[in-house]
């Protein structure tokens, strides 16, 4: 049984190295893992049957992913997730597979940035647009309808981000973000490093 979004997150999540980008049957996904069941209050949510299913893999890590419902869609909708080492978003959609849908994702730069340079947490605002925690250009960008980027907040009290990784929107439409130093080449230790601490912001 296919749950979905849930279920698309948390494989795309765990998938590691079963086949190339794109290769798999997108109709036979292999499983991988359990689901243990901690809370009765899970049975409200994912029915006994339900298994973690490996949508696509061949990824160095795959953070962030957000589903996108389209109206009119064959299956509702797609997936969006960051292949951060690689620097770009890929797009899943069941019946066609992965592909990458945006390149570079997170570092717009050309000098090596180590191997975390791509954006990480993704999340769409209320008006549907893509709002990405971009390691490498130290921001919060929002994707616009022509395809560029409008930076949202790469500065606090007149210094850079570190490496803004993960958001969320409060149920009010407060939208809160985490920013540790792990874009950075040297983490903690890197020069580029102008904030004592790693914050979360709203």
């Amino acid at each position: 049984m296919r749950i979905a979004p849930a279920a698309l997150a948390a494989a795309l999540a765990l998938a590691a190295s079963f086949a190339p980008l794109g290769a798999q049957d997108t109709l036979n996904f292999p499983s991988l893992g359990e689901i243990v069941r901690k809370d009765p209050a899970l049975d409200k949510l994912l029915p006994s049957t339900a298994t973690i299913e490996v949508l696509s893999s061949g990824f160095a890590w795959s953070e962030g992913p957000v589903w996108v419902a389209e109206k009119g869609h064959p299956h509702g909708g797609y997936v969006l997730f960051s292949d951060i080492p690689n620097n770009r978003v890929v797009r899943w959609e069941e019946g066609v597979g992965a592909k990458t849908w945006l390149q570079p994702s997170g570092y717009t730069g050309v000098a090596d940035y180590g191997g975390e340079p791509g954006c990480n947490g993704l999340l769409l605002d209320g008006k549907g647009r893509l709002i990405s925690c971009e390691h490498g250009d130290r921001r919060l960008s929002l994707l616009t309808a022509n395809g560029g980027k409008r930076t949202l907040v790469d500065h606090y009290e007149g210094k850079r981000l570190n490496s803004p990784n993960d958001l969320v929107y409060r149920s009010d439409g407060a939208l809160f973000f985490t920013d540790p130093p792990f874009g950075f080449p040297k983490f903690y230790k890197d020069p580029r490093k102008e904030l004592p601490f790693s914050g979360v912001y709203s």
